[in-house]
């Protein structure tokens, strides 16, 4: 069976298809720092210890994933709390969801829907 054609990378070098380059990694992570140093911290953001009681609440009554039924590790805002901020402690904004799902599906998801308005 034929093997893919290798890939230029960002930085000049060529690598077999599906490996990412050393300095393509070291680059993403740069960028992500930059990225969290420009982010207020939690607290800055509502998450107190308020949140913090809600969430344990939430995951103890829902303690699945919405989305695969694996245990939940994370209570997101179904409608996120920056289009939202006055139903940051609302019940019936939060959903639980394993952390695959928080991080990959519902971020990309947020990304378009914040794109289109």
């Amino acid at each position: 069976m034929p093997k893919r054609a290798p890939q230029v990378c960002q930085c000049g070098a060529v690598h077999p298809s599906g490996e990412k380059c050393p300095t393509a990694k070291r680059w993403e992570r740069e960028r992500k720092a930059r990225a969290d140093a420009k982010r207020p911290s939690a607290r800055k953001r509502g998450y107190d210890a308020e949140w913090e009681k809600l969430r344990a609440n939430h995951l103890k009554v829902y303690p699945n994933c919405k989305r695969c039924g694996e245990p939940a590790t994370v209570v997101d805002h179904i409608i996120p709390v920056r289009q939202a901020p006055h139903r940051r402690l609302d019940p019936s904004n939060l959903q639980s969801l394993c952390t695959n799902h928080h991080s990959s599906a519902k971020q990309s998801e947020e990304r378009r829907n914040t794109h289109k308005e």
